[in-house]
């Protein structure tokens, strides 16, 4: 057993006390482990009942690992842009940047940070987190692959990473095409397979109806796995860009130009990629008073400060007033095609099985997730949109073009919940039930201007620019820090490590329950 990402510091007497001057791995089979980049999943670490002060335990090894540079820490922070990590872990490492820095900060600033990083994972004595700290990524071809590399021998061996690549599994299967005399795209079993003859005029006269066979519905299979990757990757950027914007794509030059910009960028994000609550109420707010207070120091330091990197992520009115026309102009075109993008996304779920568009409640046969996911990154990316048309001057196009918000699909306990404690549906979803689809309006199928958006607004007495139907999201006020929750499928549990049982018991997941992991019973 480990001691993961904990820092220690070391007394004459040689008793380990919290600090940053060194960072120990103890392991007790004898052998010196290395800090991995987060707390093993089913590995809690050691907790105070492991040490005893004044003496290390019997056969423990001790490595001591110079505390990490600033760059480091950037690079740190860089990398958690695309992950998944708690809010108190990231305002740790920024305490640790800044502490790296030297930088005497001020005392808002220090008491939040001091807050939030006092539940990290380096400052709990079980350093564990029983929820993925990344974002799901879509299983891979290599299995596919291997299995071509060994019926197809003119096929070139490929990298490990090859099987993630969709242009690289795309070429495979060209290849491999070409030495049966298969054309990219057939796949009819029936019909595009060749016959005897024509496998003879191919030059595969040797090769058995059986073996020609195989290799034919292994290339079928390819391409359909293929389609479903570049779905699941396309899903998986979605889902990051609903809940952080444009972070995940943030170059490292630009995010590292400026420390507090970068601790900025680095928390918001990690506020925003929280999971939702399973809740009756509003979902938790990702501007807290911990990212006011680094806001703060951005404001008290303009020039330094790299505000077209924080457009990326907070694009209110006064981070874009300080962003050029030019680095305007480049998001705007950006979040454009993303609109389009996440457009064909929602469409394809639509015609799969429309949904009940009056009470956006879910029924059997809907795509819940995908459509979530996809309705996410919409009001993100139309949020974003409208905010950069207003400080380029553009609010013009809205009279012509104002494409509506996209409400997510709620499960019927979630609904009855909300009726019974006095709730209903949310306005909005009167209002999106009244307008064209947006996919219809982005490609000029159906009429949406402001002056209709307005009217539907009006019926259901809906303020239009309050609400973001016609205008930028409204600036909002810093809320109270509140520690992450440990969520089962959105339910809170206590303790990580039950929560660990009981996600693998199924509790909660709306399926049935089955016999937990050997490893928890």
């Amino acid at each position: 057993m480990c001691l993961h990402r904990q820092s220690w510091r070391l007394s004459d007497a040689g008793r380990p006390r919290f600090g940053l001057a060194a960072r120990v791995v103890l392991s007790r089979a004898g052998g010196v482990t290395a800090i991995p980049p987060a707390p093993l999943r089913g590995d809690p670490g050691l907790g105070p009942a492991d040490i005893q002060l004044g003496t290390w335990p019997r056969n423990d090894k001790v490595r001591l690992m110079l505390s990490p540079t600033v760059d480091e820490l950037l690079r740190e922070l860089h990398a958690s842009l695309t992950l998944r990590k708690r809010p108190e872990d990231v305002a740790r490492l920024i305490q640790d940047l800044y502490a790296a820095q030297g930088t005497e900060l001020d005392e808002a600033t220090e008491a939040a940070l001091a807050k939030a990083a006092e539940h990290s994972l380096r400052n709990l004595w079980h350093g564990y987190t029983s929820m993925r700290e990344e974002f799901a990524r879509p299983v891979g071809a290599q299995r596919q692959l291997a299995r071509v590399a060994g019926l197809f021998t003119d096929v070139p061996e490929l990298p490990g990473g090859a099987g993630d690549d969709p242009d690289q599994i795309e070429a495979v299967i060209r290849r491999a095409g070409e030495s049966i005399g298969r054309v990219y795209g057939q796949n009819d079993f029936g019909v595009d397979r060749l016959d005897r003859a024509e496998r003879t005029d191919a030059g595969l006269g040797e090769v058995s109806k059986r073996q020609y066979n195989k290799r034919f519905r292994l290339l079928c299979r390819m391409e359909a796995k293929l389609a479903r990757l570049i779905h699941e990757q396309r899903r998986r950027e979605v889902t990051m860009t609903g809940k952080g914007a444009l972070a995940h794509v943030l170059p490292y030059g630009l995010f590292a130009a400026d420390p507090d910009t970068a601790a900025f960028i680095a928390y918001i994000t990690a506020r925003g990629y929280m999971r939702s609550v399973f809740t009756n109420g509003r979902q938790r707010q990702a501007y807290d008073e911990v990212a006011e207070a680094l806001f703060q120091r951005l404001r008290a330091q303009p020039e330094r400060t790299c505000w077209s990197a924080v457009a990326h992520v907070h694009p209110t009115s006064e981070v874009l007033a300080a962003v050029s026309d030019e680095d305007l102009s480049r998001l705007l075109v950006r979040w454009n095609g993303f609109l389009r993008q996440v457009a064909d996304l929602l469409e394809d779920a639509w015609n799969r099985h429309p949904l009940e568009r009056e009470t956006m409640i879910v029924r059997r046969g809907d795509d819940s997730s995908t459509w979530n996911q996809a309705a996410q990154a919409w009001n993100t990316a139309r949020a974003h949109w409208f905010a950069l048309l207003s400080e380029l001057g553009q609010e013009k196009i809205l009279d012509r073009v104002c494409p509506g918000k996209v409400p997510r699909l709620m499960a019927a306990d979630v609904a009855y919940w909300h009726r019974m404690s006095g709730g209903g549906l949310h306005p909005d979803t009167y209002i999106w039930a009244e307008l064209p689809l947006p996919w219809q309006v982005l490609r000029g199928e159906e009429e949406c201007p402001r002056s209709l958006v307005e009217a539907v607004c009006a019926r259901h007495r809906r303020d239009p620019v309050a609400s973001a139907w016609t205008a930028p999201r409204p600036m909002v006020e810093a809320v109270a820090f509140r520690r992450t929750p440990e969520l089962v499928h959105g339910v809170a549990v206590a303790d990580p490590l039950m929560a660990s049982a009981l996600r693998s018991a199924g509790v909660f997941s709306g399926n049935g329950k089955r016999a937990a992991a050997s490893e928890w019973l």
